[in-house]
């Protein structure tokens, strides 16, 4: 890995870093809710990647952070 490329690496996995530990020592963090929405974005990439092997149809459940998500992304 090239020099630039090891220097942008290492900063962005410090940004993430910095955000992980804030989240996590905030007073007003909402720690449980931002493990759970994690568990379902990782549980709806799963999903979807075995569909296609398994032949099952996959619909992805964003009611799991317990926000009504209508109108984000530009949709509802």
């Amino acid at each position: 890995m090239s020099p630039f490329f090891e220097t942008l690496t290492t900063i962005a996995l410090a940004i993430v870093t910095l955000g992980i530990v804030s989240v996590l020592v905030s007073k007003r963090a909402q720690t449980p809710a931002v493990i759970q929405s994690a568990g379902s974005a990782f549980s709806n990439a799963l999903g979807v990647a075995e569909s296609p092997v398994t032949g099952a149809t996959y619909q992805i459940d964003l009611s799991y952070p317990g926000h009504d998500l209508t109108g984000s992304f530009g949709f509802g």
